[in-house]
């Protein structure tokens, strides 16, 4: 077969050219520290790579969602520690100060004042903000301010019942706010039966405001939703029945003849004090109200700093005033549990994203693992490839040369 100069040229030509081709690409795995350059080098690998990547930047989003997660729970944990560890105690002390019979309308009046910051400071403190200007307890709608106060000194809720989520993993949404209605709205009002004094024109007995202080009772007694009216009824100066609307007696109890000591009538999971001497034909009234099951919390120190400003020195006023302070005490008792119970749902919730970040962290070392076998170069055996590579280069550049000088003409 005879072969033509050029053909024999052309040949040489392509074996240096694949030569310097091999040298170069393994110069390339060399400098990039990958093996896989393009998708056509292992499409299988280059398929996993793409999954790797798009679940490490699915894991980047996750981080960040907890990270702002983490730093709205955390707000929200110091808002409520500072709630009931401050504010919440102090204005339980100035409650019980307040209840001291010996104390004057001057020095409930003071009382009243350092009441008001404090009713200022709650205020502030429930209409906070987390890191990224949201509203930590306005549920979700975290642009909306979630507690105002109205024209004639009662606050209101503005916000709604549900709350902003956060995705932290691929099947976990965590929320990081919660509707201040369900906090400090929704409280179980101790007050939620009201009373009425006696008719009869010349008796010396007062009934105080009723509390609920045992809700089984109370509700078995009486069943939502409807009202029930009953009456304390009593039949000589010690003994009285309690009677319901139609009249039948549902309960009896009897009370000492001291006037000064204050007796107490228990019903149905309700308490209600009684001061001064009854008498026979006494009748007093209570009855409950579904309206006022449940009260907020910024109006429970409203209306103990309205009743300690408007209190004053004479024997009702100091009753009054008794009888506002046990109903501010028992909810703010009541708001206390509830808080302490939403922390522990805080709490819960950052145990959740610090389990769901370890788990993460540990998906994205195994993938970087998997990443770096599939695509990471292995040095040693590059570099001597590379010198293998370079000297059959070398050698094919040699050869070259000279079988391009060879001709006939050389021996004509």
């Amino acid at each position: 077969m005879r072969i033509s100069t050029v053909q024999a040229f052309n040949n040489g030509v392509a074996g240096l050219q694949n030569n310097y081709s091999n040298v170069t690409r393994t110069q390339e795995e060399i400098s990039t520290g990958k093996k896989i350059l393009t998708p056509a080098d292992d499409p299988v690998a280059s398929v996993r790579l793409l999954q790797l990547g798009q679940e490490e930047a699915l894991n980047a989003q996750y981080k960040t969602g907890m990270t702002a997660a983490k730093n709205a729970l955390s707000s929200e944990d110091v808002i409520l520690s500072s709630i009931t560890g401050n504010v919440l105690q102090r204005i339980k002390e100035i409650a019980v100060q307040a209840g001291n019979g010996a104390l004057d309308s001057n020095d409930r009046a003071a009382l009243a004042t350092e009441l008001k910051q404090r009713e200022d400071e709650l205020l502030n403190l429930l209409n906070s903000k987390d890191a990224n200007g949201k509203y930590l307890f306005s549920g979700s709608m975290g642009d909306t301010q979630p507690f105002m106060r109205n024209a004639d000194g009662t606050y209101s809720y503005q916000g709604d019942e549900g709350q902003r989520n956060v995705q932290i993993a691929s099947s976990t949404f965590l929320p990081v706010s919660d509707s201040g209605k369900a906090i400090f709205e929704n409280i179980e009002n101790v007050n939620r039966v009201k009373t009425t004094q006696s008719t009869l024109p010349d008796s010396t007995a007062r009934i105080s405001t009723a509390l609920v202080t045992d809700k089984a009772a109370y509700d078995q007694k009486f069943p939502a939703p409807n009202d029930y009216q009953m009456s304390i009824v009593f039949t000589s100066a010690q003994n009285y029945e309690i009677r319901n609307a139609a009249g039948d007696v549902r309960g009896t109890g009897s009370v000492d003849t001291d006037s000064t000591t204050t007796d107490v009538v228990k019903f149905g999971g309700i308490e209600m004090r009684l001061d001064g001497t009854p008498q026979a034909g006494d009748t007093f009234t209570f009855a409950t109200d579904r309206q006022s099951e449940n009260k907020s919390l910024l109006n429970v120190v409203s209306d103990l700093r309205k009743a300690l400003e408007t209190g004053g020195d004479t024997p009702e006023s100091g009753l009054v005033i008794r009888d506002q302070t046990a109903i501010a005490l028992s909810n703010l008792e009541k708001v206390s549990a509830k808080i302490l119970s939403v922390q522990g749902q805080v709490g819960a919730r950052l145990n959740t994203i610090d389990t769901t970040e370890t788990f993460i962290d540990d998906v994205s070392l195994v993938n970087k693992s998997v990443k770096s076998e599939l695509e990471d170069l292995d040095y040693a055996e590059a570099l001597s490839r590379m010198a293998l590579q370079s000297t059959v280069l070398q050698a094919a550049q040699q050869s070259y040369v000279k079988i391009n000088s060879l001709s006939l003409f050389n021996y004509l």
